[in-house]
């Protein structure tokens, strides 16, 4: 089992290599498109799991760039391997990265929260309170007063 410390160290260096090789090894014009964004490895370091994101507009292109990722895989491994002086070389795994997506809807939720509270801002802008305490009424008050203890929990 190997320190957690040196897969950490590793994932990074494997990230690096990945995007590298894509860039230069991988001849196609949609390895633009990929992003390899984080990676991970086991402690065992024989499994390395690569995020990704795909800058492309449509579904078509992004699914040719996965396709393209998933076939150039030995082509990357080899490359790993080559610039790794460890004695096994991880198997890679792609995953496509999600945080985008869900920092998008973390935008979009904030924004309706700021709208929702620019409106209740204008609601309160020109508000009165009803009494004093908008628990008990100015009779109510007078009464209690009046006969010198508190109210029973029936005149509540």
């Amino acid at each position: 089992m190997a320190d957690p410390a040196r897969a950490s160290r590793l994932a990074s260096r494997i990230k690096v290599i990945v995007a590298e090789a894509l860039r230069t090894r991988v001849k196609d014009d949609r390895t633009e498109m990929i992003t390899i964004t984080d990676a991970r490895v086991t402690n065992d370091l024989q499994h390395a799991t690569l995020y990704y994101t795909v800058l492309a507009e449509d579904d078509e292109a992004k699914q040719a760039a996965i396709e393209l990722l998933w076939a150039s895989r030995g082509v990357l491994r080899h490359e790993v391997g080559r610039q790794l002086s460890i004695r096994l070389t991880p198997t890679l795994e792609f995953t496509a990265d999600e945080i985008p997506e869900s920092a998008a809807h973390l935008e979009d939720l904030l924004k309706k929260a700021r709208e929702q509270d620019e409106q209740v801002r204008a609601l309160r802008e020109g508000a009165q309170p009803v009494n004093e305490s908008p628990y008990r009424s100015d009779a109510d008050a007078g009464e209690a007063n009046a006969e010198g203890d508190r109210p029973s929990p029936e005149d509540r």
